[in-house]
């Protein structure tokens, strides 16, 4: 009787080890396997983010209210600055889906054109404020000693002011009753007050990942063949410190949207002739009673605006965070 060890042994080829010297390292993988490119941080990052209903719903809508932004003519065809009286406080219909209010003027067109100056300031905003905050935090982190005491001294004094209140402070005192400013200049007011109170945030945010990647063996290895402070910045701790600013800017511009309607509703935001949710949520509150769609529907476009790039800025940092896939 034959030796059935020796007779598969003898009839099965063996796959070449992987480990040999002269092996492939893909060796014994499946072809398809062996035809897939490596992967980085962000290609991982974007195979799971195309498996989440989440990521699609969110981004979705950001790109509606993108568009709305950008080509409002497209979605709301009417005047949302000029009305007409005889219209004034009608109930929707045909020629006005949202109705009228107290001036005439269509809410819809309004509620359209008003996601311009919400969403402008706030991308404008976060951009600034990731600009200042991550500028400051990587010097502060990679420099350290009296530099990184020096800034995060300065940050805290920042960060202890109430958000609400230093707002109000410096756009009172730079866009009060009494000023004549343009629409450029309102909402330029309101971008910088919002850059101003928030880059702290990012400032530490930004120190503490550079506190952790700068000893790292790579890093270190760059400044052994004597790479600059400046390369070492930009081409190796810049781009590893990103991914917890891209999570937090993305939650960041919802934020900051609903920051600028706080403003504006308080009356120390923008202004009219500038068109936004927090203004008509601000005017329409008198006659809510009445009307109650003067208030319903910007605030609902508000909340759904807001909540995407929350949800969108939840579904990234799960993506990015190798702990939580």
């Amino acid at each position: 009787m034959s030796d059935p060890s020796a007779a598969s042994i003898v009839s099965t080829p063996r796959a070449e080890a992987p480990n040999e010297i002269g092996a492939p390292t893909n060796a014994g993988l499946p072809e398809n396997a062996r035809k897939e490119k490596p992967r980085g941080l962000l290609g991982d990052a974007w195979r799971d983010l195309r498996r989440k209903p989440l990521f699609w719903i969110s981004a979705t809508l950001i790109v509606i209210f993108l568009l709305m932004a950008a080509f409002p003519s497209l979605f709301a065809p009417g005047d949302a600055v000029n009305g007409a009286l005889s219209r004034s406080l009608e109930k929707p219909s045909g020629n006005g889906w949202f109705g009228f209010d107290q001036q005439g003027r269509d809410v819809y067109a309004r509620v359209i054109y008003g996601a311009r100056a919400s969403i402008v300031v706030a991308v404008l905003s976060v951009l600034g404020t990731l600009l200042v905050g991550g500028a400051m935090g990587i010097i502060a982190g990679y420099r350290g000693g009296w530099v990184d005491g020096l800034l995060s001294r300065i940050a805290d004094v920042f960060f202890g002011l109430p958000f609400v209140l230093g707002a109000i402070v410096i756009l009172t005192t730079f866009n009060g009753s009494g000023s004549s400013n343009s629409k450029a200049q309102i909402m330029g007011l309101v971008t910088v007050s919002l850059i101003v109170l928030s880059w702290p945030v990012v400032m530490r945010l930004m120190r503490s990942s550079v506190l952790a990647t700068k000893e790292a063996d790579y890093i270190v290895a760059a400044r052994a063949l004597g790479a600059g402070n400046g390369r070492i910045i930009l081409k190796h701790l810049l781009p590893n410190c990103l991914a917890p600013l891209l999570v937090y800017g993305t939650i960041m511009v919802g934020s900051f949207i609903g920051a600028e309607a706080t403003l504006s509703f308080l009356g120390v935001g923008l202004r009219s002739p500038v068109v936004s949710w927090g203004i008509m949520i601000s005017d329409g509150q008198q006659f809510i009673r009445v009307a109650p769609g003067l208030v319903f529907f910007p605030a609902a476009f508000l909340v759904t605006a807001v909540l995407s790039f929350v949800m969108l800025g939840e579904a990234v940092r799960e993506a990015l965070d190798p702990k939580l896939r």
